[in-house]
């Protein structure tokens, strides 16, 4: 017996979608590693695809399908593929694909040289229609922050916190995971570590406490790199600071276009 298809049936009120789809599958991915090649993490994906004020539905069978065919290379050198098989197999005029997920690295304690897997969230925004192409890479990295201010009218120390820092960019051809994380590590006042031994933790207090950084000296910090990076046509930075002694969190944000 043949099985009615219900999706493909018309649909009276003459309503395009913008978007339709899945949201919040977890699946196994592969990520490209500056260091080891290839990272092996769980994803959350959503899928999108527009549809026609004709159609009833869409088919949400397909999505899975595809994701299925590209789970060994889901990352970002392939998604501008999987998004035009999207538009192909679901007869769509645009394809949405987002994908968030945790980067790992290794990362060295300043004195002791101790060793621990930090991770980072990492995010993967593309868009493919008949006449255009988007790609967004974002890369949330946590630093710590002392306060210029309290530093300045304080007679013993000065408040610090750990703060958020998400960058966003558009590319001309490749950027890595670890460039924006180093890029971002290297403006705040001292990089946060997965693993820190006494002479570890003098270190970093010291260090951060000699300098300080408001969130707008981090935007700006980071700012100021991305602009010299060759391969970044526009990027978004904002930093978030999660504030020890007040009852608010800081916060700043810069967007550039780069001709």
């Amino acid at each position: 017996m043949e099985l009615k298809d219900v999706q493909s049936l018309p649909d009276h009120r003459q309503i395009e979608i913008d978007k339709v789809g899945i949201k919040g599958i977890r699946y196994p991915i592969s990520v490209l590693d500056r260091k080891k090649g290839v990272q092996h993490t769980v994803a959350v994906i959503n899928m999108y695809v527009d549809l026609p004020h004709h159609f009833k539905g869409t088919h949400m069978s397909r999505f899975i399908e595809i994701l299925n065919e590209y789970r060994h290379e889901i990352h970002i050198k392939k998604i501008l593929r999987i998004l035009q098989e999207m538009r192909e197999r679901l007869c769509a005029k645009v394809a949405h694909l987002e994908i968030s997920f945790p980067f790992f690295l290794e990362k060295e304690a300043p004195v002791s040289g101790a060793l621990a897997l930090m991770e980072y969230g990492c995010k993967i925004y593309g868009s493919l229609g008949e006449d255009f192409r988007d790609l967004i890479l974002e890369v949330c990295v946590p630093v710590m922050t002392v306060c210029p201010c309290s530093k300045e009218i304080s007679a013993r120390g000065a408040h610090n916190q750990r703060g958020l820092v998400r960058v966003k960019v558009r590319f001309k051809k490749f950027v890595w995971i670890e460039e924006l994380i180093e890029i971002v590590e290297k403006c705040g006042s001292s990089p946060v570590y997965p693993l820190l031994k006494r002479p570890d933790e003098k270190f970093v207090t010291e260090w951060a406490y000699d300098h300080p950084m408001f969130v707008e000296d981090v935007v700006r910090e980071v700012c100021k790199r991305l602009l010299e990076h060759p391969e970044i046509t526009w990027f978004v930075v904002e930093a978030e600071n999660f504030e020890s002694i007040h009852a608010h969190n800081a916060y700043a944000y810069i967007e550039r276009h780069k001709s």
